[in-house]
C-alpha cells in the first residue's frame, strides 16, 4: 500500500511539472495580472465588419444578420461577428453596434469589405497620426489576407501555381510586418490566420468543375499563412497568434462535436438574398438554422463558424500573457 501511494504521489508531482512547464512555454508562467483592455480597435476585411450603413449604431454584417420581432430591423448584438466575442468579453462597446446607446464608445472598427494586406496596411496608416496612437491597454485585433489569395486563385492557368505561392507568401509577410508594426507601437494584437479557404462551399464548388481545385485553395492558404506565422514577433508578450485554419479544419473534421450540421454548403439562399451583407434570418435555405452551418455563402462564415472563432479568439485573448 506504501509503495501504491508513493507511486500515485510521483505521478501527481510528475503531471504538476508537466503542468507547469507547458505553462512557462506559451508564456503563461509570466504573467502577472490580468489583461484588461480599454478599447478593441479592429484591421482586416469584412470578417471583422460591422457596417453602420443607417447611421443608427445598428450595423450589418457579412454573415447571417439578426432581425427584431418586426422581422424588419437589423439586431446587431444577435447573431455577433469573432470580435463581438472580444468586445463583449472585455466588456467593451464597439460604436458600429451600440443599441443600449453606450455614450463615446471608444472601441473602433477599421476594417472594410474587400480589403486586402494592403488596404489594411492604409487602414493601420489612416490611425496611426491620431493623438493616442497605441497603447498598451488596446487589444488590436488583424485578420485578413482572403482577398489576397482569392485574387491570385484566379490568375491560376494549370501551370504557375509557384508564381502564385510566391506571391501569397510576400502577402503574408507584409500582414506579419503590420502585426509587428502594431506591437512596436504599444498595441497588444490578436492576429488570425486565414481560414482554410480549400474547404469553403466556394471551393467545392471549383473542385467539381475542375478536380483539384479545392486543394489548390488549400495550399494557397497555407502558403499564406505559414509566412504570416513565421515573420511575427514570437515571444507570446506582444502577440497573441489565434490559428482559424487550424480551427476550420477541425470543424470540418468533426462537426457534431461543435454543434454543426452543415459544413460543406451556405446556408443564405442566393435567391433570397444577392450578397451575403443582405442576407438575414429570413433570407435563409429551408431549414437552415445560421448557428448549424459553417457557411454563409461561398467563403464568408455563418454563425456557427463565427461562433468558434470568437470563443477560441477570447480564450486567447484572456489567457495570452500581454
Amino acid at each position: 500500500m506504501k509503495l501504491l501511494v508513493n507511486v500515485i504521489r510521483a505521478a501527481l508531482l510528475t503531471g504538476a511539472v508537466l503542468a507547469s512547464t507547458l505553462l512557462v512555454s506559451c508564456g503563461g508562467g509570466d504573467r502577472v495580472e490580468e489583461f484588461a483592455p480599454t478599447r478593441l480597435l479592429v484591421f482586416g476585411d469584412e470578417t471583422s465588419v460591422i457596417e453602420d450603413v443607417n447611421n443608427d449604431a445598428n450595423g450589418r454584417k457579412y454573415t447571417v444578420n439578426a432581425l427584431k420581432t418586426d422581422n424588419v430591423t437589423l439586431d446587431c448584438a444577435a447573431n455577433p461577428i469573432w470580435i463581438q466575442y472580444l468586445s463583449g468579453t472585455f466588456g467593451l462597446t464597439l460604436a458600429e453596434c451600440n443599441p443600449t446607446a453606450v455614450p463615446d464608445p471608444k472601441s473602433r472598427i477599421y476594417a472594410h469589405a474587400g480589403d486586402t494586406v494592403a488596404d489594411v496596411t492604409a487602414q493601420i496608416d489612416a490611425h496611426l497620426p491620431a493623438p493616442d496612437t497605441f497603447s498598451g491597454t488596446d487589444l488590436v485585433t488583424l485578420l485578413a489576407g482572403a482577398h489576397d489569395i482569392l485574387a491570385q486563385y484566379a490568375l491560376y492557368d494549370g501551370s504557375n501555381e509557384d508564381v502564385l505561392t510566391a506571391a501569397v507568401q510576400a502577402a503574408g509577410q507584409v500582414l506579419a510586418g503590420q502585426v509587428n508594426r502594431i506591437a512596436e507601437a504599444g498595441g497588444k494584437v490578436l492576429v488570425s490566420t486565414v481560414p482554410d479557404l480549400g474547404l469553403s462551399p466556394f471551393a467545392i464548388a471549383e473542385d467539381t468543375a475542375n478536380a483539384g481545385r479545392a486543394a489548390l485553395l488549400s495550399r494557397l492558404t497555407q502558403a499564406f499563412n505559414v509566412e504570416l506565422r513565421a515573420k511575427i514577433i514570437n515571444n507570446g508578450r506582444k502577440i497573441g497568434l489565434l490559428v482559424a485554419d487550424e480551427l476550420v479544419q477541425q470543424l470540418a473534421k468533426f462537426p457534431t462535436f461543435y454543434g454543426l450540421v452543415n459544413v460543406t454548403t451556405p446556408v443564405c439562399d442566393p435567391a433570397k438574398a444577392a450578397s451575403v451583407e443582405a442576407c438575414t434570418t429570413q433570407t435563409l435555405v429551408t431549414d437552415g438554422n445560421a448557428a448549424t452551418y459553417l457557411w454563409a455563402d461561398g467563403t464568408h462564415l455563418s454563425l456557427g463558424g463565427h461562433n468558434s472563432l470568437g470563443q477560441s479568439a477570447a480564450t486567447r485573448a484572456v489567457n495570452n500573457p500581454f
